[in-house]
């Protein structure tokens, strides 16, 4: 085990953004299986083009989006260390972050086939409540991963986080698709 996280290392270190995002996918796609067989119980009928989507998100989307970011961030420097953490969960928290879940479920409903109006439609509904839930759980964790863990390492910390995040992102998701498909099954009957 200790050589396959050496190995890890090693490549976060050399190839950060074939790592980061390889890891994206991986944790996108397992926070989707967790949510439909753990949250949902949906057993033999996963979707499993869902769980393809989000992978597909946290590979080509999220992982490199990030990797950028936090090498953006790790490039700003401030006076003292303790600046250095709150502007960069501020700037974590109050820019990327809004932005992040809007394009989450903007993305996640087009690649549904829901287009334009259905992605404003699933962000008018989820966005608001999701940011403010990510913030309760995504500020501490960034304090603490902006203070103590180095710079190469803070990728998987919000990733390992990211995990039970996704999940909670994969179920919403989930719930304002069904909550569309009975708005419009409603619409249809009228």
């Amino acid at each position: 085990m200790a050589s396959v996280l050496r190995l890890y290392n090693a490549a976060l270190i050399r190839r950060p953004m074939f790592a980061q995002s390889a890891t994206a996918a991986f944790l996108f796609g397992a926070g989707d299986v967790i949510a439909q067989q753990v949250i949902e119980r949906q057993g033999k009928n996963h979707d499993f083009m869902r769980t393809a989507r989000l992978t597909f998100y946290g590979g080509a989307f999220f992982g490199p989006a990030l990797t950028k970011w936090y090498q953006l961030l790790n490039r700003i420097k401030f006076s003292s260390p303790t600046k250095a953490v709150i502007y960069r969960v501020w700037l974590d928290q109050a820019i990327l972050t809004p932005v992040a879940v809007g394009f989450f479920f903007g993305t996640m409903s087009i690649m549904e086939g829901k287009g334009i109006s259905g992605a404003q439609d699933r962000i008018s509904t989820a966005y608001t409540p999701t940011l403010i839930r990510n913030w309760g759980v995504f500020i501490p964790t960034q304090i603490i991963n902006f203070a103590i863990i180095p710079h190469h390492l803070r990728f998987v910390v919000v990733s390992v986080v990211s995990l039970f995040w996704n999940t909670y992102l994969s179920a919403v998701n989930a719930s304002s698709q069904h909550q569309e498909a009975i708005e419009s099954e409603t619409g249809a009957e009228k």
